[in-house]
């Protein structure tokens, strides 16, 4: 018995070597194009799912209610908005997504009835499919992400339901398919907005501890990845969360977003000046709302969906649909075609001459994921 136990061990440990092996050369293995080679995963066939359990569920009346089109700015060009493959399976509370070489990454969030999943999806619109990447060294949800030089970055998160964020921080190889644990930050939060902006990383705004509190914070740190180390700027004025962010022209720009909970969203639009270490207000969102996605294309800014209003409260809980675009050489705004679903805490980016939309809540707060993916060009 003893030598058959033995026999059994060393047939395990040879197996398992041999699978490291086999995963080490697949992720090795380059595509041709600057990415490794990633397996496919195939579209979720259920559009929605609920939280609890993760089952797949269908839109209420109640809940088809919440949506909201109508944008007070002024009409530019409709755009048109197209389906594309949907999610591998229904998620929310990405806390947004990044892009890197023309490839849509969705990191980290709500799904599968879980709050805390290491989720990597990639999606790659020439061919129009999601693949699997190396997911989060430890799950968790409304993280931080940002690409640059061709890794991506990700900050915080929490570790229950938007609340409990802790402060760990990592950087992925896009060509080897690898995390790594970097400096942590100097305090935890999630729910906050990172952007790239001459070769350093800001991570700006957020939710933090107590857990029983979690109260929005106006805190700006930048990230320095050569030196691997942190540092303070100036805060954001009007503490929040779940806010717009983007860097255009040497500047950050942080519009909408909550003050502690989505029943008090703001419009406020706020513009960084580094060469000052000061913030300028600029035009208000027209709608105001929090967790909506926010990318520059061709020169503008794009937000589009978000949520609002008091859980539980018929008739004032809403899942913004609105597609609103700003100039900056004219500081105005101004709508075009609302997405065909509103969602909230969706993955979006600009790639092309499209903007994808990945994913994100169906209701208002994080009962109902969805795997919807809609993409806009004008």
């Amino acid at each position: 018995m003893l030598v058959q136990r033995r026999k059994l061990v060393i047939a395990a440990a040879s197996a398992l070597i041999a699978d490291n092996v086999l995963s080490q050369q697949h992720h090795l293995h380059g595509s041709g194009d600057g990415h490794p080679t990633l397996p496919k995963a195939n579209p979720s066939p259920e559009p929605f799912a609920k939280l609890q359990g993760g089952t797949p569920h269908h839109l209420t009346a109640d809940q088809e209610s919440q949506r909201s089109f109508a944008s007070p700015a002024s009409k530019g060009p409709s755009g048109r908005w197209v389906t594309r493959a949907s999610l591998p399976i229904p998620r929310s509370e990405m806390a947004w997504a990044t892009e890197w070489a023309g490839r849509l990454h969705v990191i980290g969030g709500y799904g599968e009835g879980r709050v805390d999943r290491g989720y990597h999806h990639v999606y790659d619109p020439k061919t129009d499919q999601w693949h699997l990447a190396s997911p989060l060294p430890r799950g968790a949800n409304h993280v931080a992400v940002v690409s640059l030089d061709g890794r991506i970055y990700a900050f915080g998160g929490f570790i229950e339901q938007n609340r409990n964020p802790d402060a760990h921080a990592y950087v992925y190889e896009i060509n080897q398919d690898k995390w790594t644990t970097i400096a942590p930050m100097p305090r935890p939060r999630g729910a906050a907005a990172a952007v790239a902006l001459n070769g350093k990383l800001h991570l700006i705004g957020g939710a933090s501890s107590p857990t029983d509190e979690r109260a929005s914070v106006g805190w700006h740190e930048v990230y320095d990845p050569k030196s691997d180390q942190w540092a303070r700027k100036k805060a954001l004025p009007g503490a929040r969360d779940h806010v717009g962010c983007v860097a255009y022209n040497g500047r950050i720009h942080i519009i909408g977003g909550r003050f502690n909970t989505f029943e008090y969203n703001t419009d406020l639009h706020h513009v960084y000046v580094p060469d000052k270490d000061t913030w300028e207000l600029l035009a208000p969102l027209p709608t105001a709302r929090s967790g909506h996605g926010l990318v520059v294309h061709r020169g503008r800014f794009y937000a589009m969906g978000g949520e609002g209003g008091i859980i539980n409260r018929p008739g004032q809980q809403t899942v913004f649909g609105q597609m609103e675009s700003y100039d900056p050489a004219t500081n105005t705004w101004q709508s075009h075609a609302p997405m065909p679903t509103p969602r909230h805490a969706v993955g979006a980016v600009s790639i092309g001459d499209w903007i994808y939309v990945a994913g994100g809540g169906a209701v208002l707060g994080g009962g109902v994921q969805s795997a919807v993916h809609e993409a806009f060009a004008l």
